[in-house]
């Protein structure tokens, strides 16, 4: 998801627009109507997640959406930069040369969205709390380097580290930094229900669950993000085709996520007078894991020659309508150190080889798998990707494949215990650096626990990198870390996809309202004149 104090001119290109958006981004945020944005992205409240809108235990891309318009963190990102600056904080700096402290003056005059001002001491409370609720499946791991946080006045906030950490500013421009009020959020436990409580530029007025979120502007935000509209309604649906009826018909304002390869392919290709349709490159990746405990799996020969028989080519044209291209690498292109680690190593796909593979292993049975998948919504081809790897695999005869639905917070908790043999997930980056693509992992503490173990990327190449503030210093051992993954396979990269949003003609600031994680900032709207 999003950040940093380092510049990736790699990525600037990606961050522009490949087609024009509509209108500039003016207009003031002051008055007029809702602004209404239409997703197919789901949040659940269930036995298992009770607390969805609490950055204590939520990390996915649905609510950080929500969080990053609705939360403030020390550090944001300005209109297409990939470089952290100041929001709550005014300023931030490491501390000496060690790289093991980092400090932040608090802005003047902040305030939670209920009129409670915001000092450091909300800061450290919301850190150490999200600390000691280490949810499992939250993103607590972004900030497991910190040793511990002094609040010694109101305005200050020092952090020690662990180890030094380049990337340290970037973590805290994320939702796992958001800065919670500690007179609401209990210290220990999550804040349950459809309740938030932030000081960033919208507070959260009211959540029907499944239908509509209604939020408006924050009067006590005085942040540096500059806003354009005065409220936004989020709208769900669980059909993408019946968020473009809503469009066309002029109840939603605008489109995001996800809109599927089809719906893009037809808009594209016969463009609709009454909006346009923006297209960026984006940093999503989407990466098959390979459960290397499994017993079919074990074996590495097994997971090079599934590497071995995957055709990318094929499923980002006939599952994504080539809305998608190839990966073949779990640090994207575009990203700063990225190398094609996977094709360097297996070229084309090629049944003989994989054959090979398997033999030279001792392996003359078909190999039997599951494939674990996300069951669809909206606009996701999750059942059309899962069953074309299963029919690639089968159709080599070396595999007998079979394809398995999950409804979504089953699936990552089953998927977080190792229940399942193969499962494919999205990872949009945290912030766009080479780091996000591998820590989130192979680190200590990870994203997502993976039986395998790379050693080397965990206690040398991760630590040794983020001690360079200069991260094209980084290129060789990051191309190291891409080669040992595809060496031996415990996940596999699929695709990396553009970013697609649409809006009515009197929609403005659309072309920048996608940043790099693909959250929809509601702040860019605006609504005025098209041209």
């Amino acid at each position: 998801m999003n950040r940093k104090l380092l510049v990736l001119p790699a990525l600037l290109g990606a961050l522009a627009p490949a087609i024009s958006g509509c209108g500039s981004s003016g207009g003031s945020g002051g008055s007029g109507k809702p602004i209404v944005v239409g997703t197919t992205d789901s949040i659940e409240l269930t036995k298992d997640n009770p607390a969805p809108l609490d950055p204590a235990t939520s990390y996915d891309s649905a609510t950080w959406n929500v969080f990053y318009n609705t939360f403030q963190m020390l550090l944001t990102y300005q209109r297409g930069s990939t470089t952290p600056t100041p929001d709550a904080a005014k300023e931030c700096h490491y501390d000496g040369t060690s790289g093991l402290t980092y400090q932040c003056t608090m802005r003047d005059g902040e305030k939670f969205s209920t009129g409670r001002s915001l000092t450091s001491t909300d800061v450290k409370f919301s850190i150490d709390r999200m600390q000691k609720i280490h949810w499992a499946d939250g993103p607590s791991s972004l900030i497991s380097d910190v040793k511990s946080v002094d609040a010694p006045d109101a305005q200050t906030v020092v952090f020690h580290l662990k180890q030094p950490d380049a990337t340290f500013p970037a973590k805290l421009a994320t939702p796992a930094a958001a800065i919670v009020d500690s007179s609401v959020y209990p210290a220990t436990k999550p804040y349950t229900g459809w309740r938030l409580v932030g000081s960033g530029p919208y507070k959260l007025d009211s959540w029907t669950a499944g239908k509509q979120a209604v939020f408006t502007k924050n009067s006590h935000y005085d942040g540096t993000l500059k806003m354009h509209n005065s409220a936004v309604t989020l709208k769900m649906y669980a059909d993408s085709n019946k968020m473009e009826d809503a469009l066309k018909a002029g109840d939603l304002d605008v489109m995001s996520r996800q809109i599927s390869p089809d719906q893009i392919q037809k808009l594209e290709s016969d463009p609709d007078p009454d909006f346009k349709l923006t297209e960026s490159s984006g940093g999503e990746a989407r990466y098959l894991f390979l459960n290397t405990d499994a017993p079919s799996l074990k074996k590495v020969a097994v997971r090079q020659a599934m590497a071995q028989i995957i055709d990318r080519q094929a499923i980002t044209r006939d599952v994504y309508q080539r809305t998608a291209v190839p990966l073949y690498s779990v640090v994207p292109q575009g990203i700063t150190t990225h190398v094609n680690s996977f094709y360097d190593t297996y070229g084309e796909p090629s049944v003989k080889n994989a054959e090979k593979t398997l033999k030279n292993a001792g392996i003359t049975e078909k190999v039997p798998l599951t494939i674990n998948f996300r069951r669809d919504n909206g606009g996701t081809m999750n059942q059309a990707e899962a069953e074309t790897i299963a029919k690639q695999l089968n159709a080599s005869g070396l595999f007998d494949v079979k394809v398995k639905s999950e409804q979504w917070n089953a699936f990552l908790k089953a998927a977080g215990e190792g229940q399942y043999q193969v499962f494919a997930l999205s990872w949009l980056p945290d912030f766009p650096d080479p780091d996000n693509y591998i820590a989130p992992f192979f680190d200590k503490e990870t994203f997502i626990p993976l039986p395998f173990d790379l050693t080397q990327i965990r206690d040398t190449i991760l630590p040794e990198t983020r001690r360079q503030a200069e991260r094209s210093a980084t290129t060789d051992a990051f191309g190291e870390a891409q080669k040992l993954v595809a060496d031996q396979v415990p996940m596999l990269p699929l695709w990396q996809a553009n970013q697609y949003i649409a809006a009515r003609n009197d929609i403005t600031g659309a072309e920048w309202a996608l940043n790099a994680s693909t959250t929809t900032q509601f702040w860019e709207l605006g609504r005025g004149a098209s041209g």
